[in-house]
């Protein structure tokens, strides 16, 4: 057991986060946290991690564990390097400076950094977050604590991330509402919620299992709701007799009674839906056929060329996936198609008086003094939306804010509160294009589902950046990738862009342990039995390449991942919204057949390399 929290509670204010939280984690295993916004997930990580004290409880650390804890924000001090960052950390383990900047070197070299020496605070939001997992990674815990680790990572830097801990021998605890991360990493999920009579629920298992056991869990705690409420109405009756009946009755059935009432209570409280966000973009009403349009499109920051001869077409009702590592040129491209930069070659034609709402990550347009009043409302107590008069009081409800919380400053709200805040200003503004550049930061699980419904019913078009790849996947009528090298490439959606992508990794692996040439033996050579092995190498098999064992050990999970799309897919198809939708019913098979194609070659890579061992 490396650390144990029992009857944990905390409170800011008068305002609980959660009471009587107990858990254990032991050795080797990963932990994902999940749950509403405001629940207190990064609170109890803190907690776990010694940052915080609880109002009531206590946390028991195994004597002598090295724990690390990666946190929300990035941060680094001024002029730090990459190198210093890591080599600071390791100062007070007792490693000498020349024995600190070996050991900093080498596993920054292992998360894939070229350049020790560059400076940290210069890294791209992914590359940071490389950066602080390193430095924790690098003073080798026991205990890995984790605060949403994949925002600001591009899609391989989640998988870097997935692979590390796929093959972690510490134990990991992680808060994520990444979904296909938790499916892939978690073998264990626990739920931070109301909803449960301890305050928790926990499931032995990947992200799919928890859903199914959950879901199996408030199908019965309502039954038992039922069946109590039965009860309370017949102790009603009874209790309504009057007095001179109920003498001749036990008193202990009017106590039972009481505790019945309560307990009832109490579980019409945990089985109330769980509320979230209500968002809703409103579009225009643009009939246009193209909204925008752009033809050899090419640019060129710092003497690096991000991308060229890009052609693409925006067009009602399409959502445009945007790929690409960090530094490869989204947020540039993202920039150019709102006007706010020009192509160094191309023209880019816009239907006119043509609408672009954008969302930008980085969070610059909120001012972190003013009131959260004053960032949903900044004009008298009333907004307008779809051209309806909505009272201050009403709005903030809508996005999950209590009155009480329209004096707090922007700065004191989580990260979840703050991007609740960026959607709801989105809301507010018509639009024919939306523009999300990682809209999915910090929001809830359930946030993430209603985001989704919204999206996929705004009648205009989208351009999305996310490392949500569920929903990438869901929503993309188009991938666009950006390769990092100038060159892009086309998809029609996530599904089918990452099984080419597998593809030719896999093609690229077989390429490089393809045997040479046979040698041909001169004239005279002396007869070879053609039962006998050439050479003795022909004798036994060969072992794999580093790659290849890389590849053959995660071979398995990958086909895992794989199937459970497929499943998660053939349940889409049985939705009544999609069954009744005859185009999401045709991108759903679509999508299935991609997703099998995807399950089939997965199996004949697993064919090929079981068979190099043979």
């Amino acid at each position: 057991m490396l650390l144990r929290c029992q009857s944990l509670s905390k409170s800011f204010g008068a305002r609980p986060l959660f009471e009587g939280v107990s858990l254990d984690v032991v050795a080797g295993e990963r932990l994902g946290i999940i749950g509403p916004n405001g629940s207190g997930k990064s609170t109890l990580l803190k907690l776990l991690a010694g940052l915080e004290t609880p109002n009531s409880g206590e946390v028991t650390r195994r004597q002598g564990m090295r724990l690390g804890y990666v946190p929300q924000a990035d941060t680094f001090e001024p002029g730090a390097t990459a190198l210093s960052v890591v080599a600071a950390a390791l100062a007070p383990l007792g490693y000498e400076e020349h024995e600190a900047h070996t050991r900093a070197a080498m596993f920054l070299e292992r998360s894939g950094f070229l350049r020790a020496d560059q400076p940290a605070n210069e890294l791209s939001g992914g590359w940071r977050k490389r950066l602080s997992i390193t430095r924790e990674l690098a003073q080798a815990p026991d205990l890995l604590l984790m605060d949403e680790p994949t925002n600001h990572l591009d899609l391989e830097g989640i998988d870097w991330l997935e692979e590390l801990l796929a093959d972690a021998t510490f134990a990991v605890v992680v808060v994520s509402h990444d979904r296909y991360f938790l499916e892939t990493t978690a073998t264990r999920l626990l739920e931070l919620s109301r909803a449960y009579a301890q305050g928790t629920f926990t499931v032995d298992g990947p992200y799919s299992e928890f859903l199914r056991r959950r879901t199996e869990f408030l199908d019965a705690q309502a039954r038992q709701e039922q069946s109590l409420a039965n009860k309370v109405r017949q102790d009603v009756v009874w209790l309504s007799r009057g007095a001179q009946a109920r003498r001749t009755k036990a008193k202990g059935r009017i106590q039972d009674a009481g505790e019945r009432l309560a307990e009832l209570t109490d579980l019409r409280r945990r089985n109330a839906p769980t509320r979230s966000a209500d968002i809703a973009f409103a579009a225009t009403g643009r009939q246009t056929r193209k909204l925008l349009e752009g033809h050899g499109l090419s640019k060129t920051l710092g003497g690096r060329t991000l991308f060229k001869d890009l052609d693409l077409i925006l067009s009602p009702g399409m959502c445009l996936g945007l790929l690409g590592p960090n530094g490869s040129g989204k947020t540039t491209l993202l920039r150019l198609l709102a006007g706010d930069l020009e192509p160094d070659t191309g023209t880019i034609k816009r239907a006119a008086g043509l609408r672009v709402v954008a969302f930008t990550q980085h969070r610059q347009d909120l001012d972190l003094r003013q009131s959260l009043r004053d960032a949903l409302c900044p004009v008298s107590d009333t907004v307008f939306f779809r051209d309806r008069p909505v009272h201050i009081n009403t709005w903030a409800k809508r996005f999950l804010f209590e009155t009480a919380q329209l004096k707090v400053s922007v700065g004191d709200l989580s990260g979840g509160e703050q991007a609740r805040i960026l959607v709801a200003n989105l809301m507010l503004r018509p639009a024919d294009l939306l523009i999300l550049d990682e809209p999915t930061n910090d929001l809830d699980i359930g946030s993430l589902e209603v985001l989704e419904e919204s999206l996929a019913d705004f009648p205009g078009a989208v351009v999305l950046v996310t490392h949500d790849r569920f929903m990438l996947d869901r929503l993309s009528t188009q991938v666009l990738s950006l390769e990092g090298d100038g060159a892009v490439k086309f998809a029609p959606n996530y599904t089918q862009w990452l099984a080419v992508r597998q593809r030719e990794a896999a093609k690229q692996e077989a390429a490089k342990t393809k045997p040479a040439p046979a040698k041909v033996d001169a004239p005279d050579a002396a007869p070879v039995s053609p039962t006998a092995p050439t050479t003795a190498a022909a004798a036994k098999p060969r072992r794999l390449s580093y790659k290849e064992q890389r590849e053959w050990d995660r071979i398995e999970d990958d086909i895992l991942v794989a199937e459970t799309q497929v499943k998660m897919l053939e349940a889409r198809m049985n939705e009544p919204a999609v069954l009744a939708d005859h185009r999401r019913m045709d991108d759903c098979c679509h999508d299935l057949h991609e997703a099998q194609a995807l399950v089939a070659s997965l199996y004949e890579r697993w064919a090929q390399l079981e068979a190099l061992q043979q």
